[in-house]
């Protein structure tokens, strides 16, 4: 059976890919080879979807409308305009990821390319899956890459001094290298950082009891699909650093939280003005995006630093960390002017009443100065 064009490209697709993840697994895979394969992974995945929609991916002059060409051949897209045309959405987060790797293939230096693996291993693993979401999304489970891919084991992500050698490894990169994620990141919106489509990033929790034929070493869990208390635990743990072992847990949940009505009482003790949960505190935790707004789809889209919700209680509560970054914020009348664009209201200052003094102590004398 003959197929058409795009499943061949489709297939080319798969083969990069399965060799990026291959050099990423490998103890002496080499990091660039990563890239470069998952480069032309994505490459030639958006190609195969531009000629199943019968787009023309290729360039043309502007003046003459005739193909640029290279020796011969029409010029095709690069990666970075795929994006742009698959993601029109500059914003998308699934585009910043491929665009990150872009940047990083045009820039990697081979002496600190396992230092670099590591500083960006959650946002390659979000590029993997992005890559196997949008294959399936446009090809068809059919396609899917699952059933050849395994989690890989890793003695750094499981001993603490593994962990130790990463943190150590992440320290030694030179600044300009470090600027290549740094600047790419810097007009990113944190909630796009924390989405687990730009960075992926995982806890791993060891299973115990007795085991079925139906286990698995590795088992991936959908938050949507558990309970609300089963939720709960695994958001905490997720957000918190809950440890979780065997059949006990450290609980962090609401730990030194602070109710609104108490973060506007420590604010204002820090600064010289009145500051209130309406409208002063209500307008941060909302401009500088701390919390969702009442009644969001996802009331746990916090950012953790500053902010947790509660499910028992349906409401939010705040970090001491959140009270500093207020004070930082408007901490002066300036301050306060320049972030809410209006005069603050001076607290009140009430003189103490003049004590009341005694002749003999007007006189300078004391009553006790008498002699018996």
């Amino acid at each position: 059976m003959a197929h058409a064009r795009w499943h061949h490209i489709v297939m080319e697709s798969q083969r990069h890919a399965l060799k990026a993840v291959d050099e990423w697994n490998c103890s002496d895979g080499n990091y660039s080879d990563f890239l470069t394969h998952m480069h032309k992974a994505w490459h030639y995945l958006l190609h195969a979807e531009f000629r199943k929609d019968k787009i023309d991916y290729h360039y043309k002059d502007s003046k003459t409308g005739r193909y640029k060409l290279i020796d011969g051949e029409p010029k095709a897209w690069d990666l970075e305009w795929c994006l742009k045309m698959r993601y029109p959405n500059a914003r998308d987060i699934v585009r910043l990821n491929a665009e990150l790797f872009v940047a990083l293939r045009n820039k990697v230096e081979h002496r600190y390319e396992h230092n670099l693996k590591i500083v960006t291993g959650g946002k390659a693993q979000a590029l993997v899956m992005n890559y196997e979401q949008e294959m399936v999304a446009f090809f068809g489970s059919k396609y899917s890459l699952a059933d050849r891919l395994r989690f890989p084991i890793s003695l750094q992500a499981l001993t603490a001094e593994g962990r130790k050698q990463l943190q150590e490894a992440a320290k030694k990169l030179p600044k300009h290298t470090r600027d290549v994620v740094a600047k790419f990141e810097a007009d990113i919106d944190q909630a796009v950082l924390d989405d687990l489509r730009y960075d992926y990033r995982v806890r791993l929790v060891p299973i115990v009891g007795s085991k079925t034929e139906a286990d698995l070493a590795i088992d991936f869990v959908k938050l949507d699909e558990l309970t609300e208390e089963e939720r709960k635990v695994m958001v905490e743990a997720g957000r918190k650093g809950m440890v979780i072992i065997k059949d006990r847990h450290v609980e962090v949940a609401d730990k030194d939280k602070l109710l609104p009505k108490q973060v506007a009482r420590q604010v204002e003790a820090q600064v010289p003005f009145e500051f209130h949960i309406q409208p002063e505190h209500t307008e941060m935790w909302r401009r500088l995006g701390v919390r969702p707004t009442a009644g969001a789809a996802d009331p746990y889209s916090t950012d953790a630093r500053y902010c947790v919700y509660n499910e028992a209680f349906k409401s939010y509560a705040y970090t001491p960390a959140w009270v500093k970054r207020i004070v930082k914020e408007i901490g002066t009348a300036e301050k306060y002017r320049a972030f809410f664009g209006k005069e603050p209201r001076m607290k009140m200052v009430i003189p103490l009443p003049k004590q009341a003094v005694s002749p003999t102590e007007e006189s300078g004398s004391h009553p006790r100065s008498k002699s018996a």
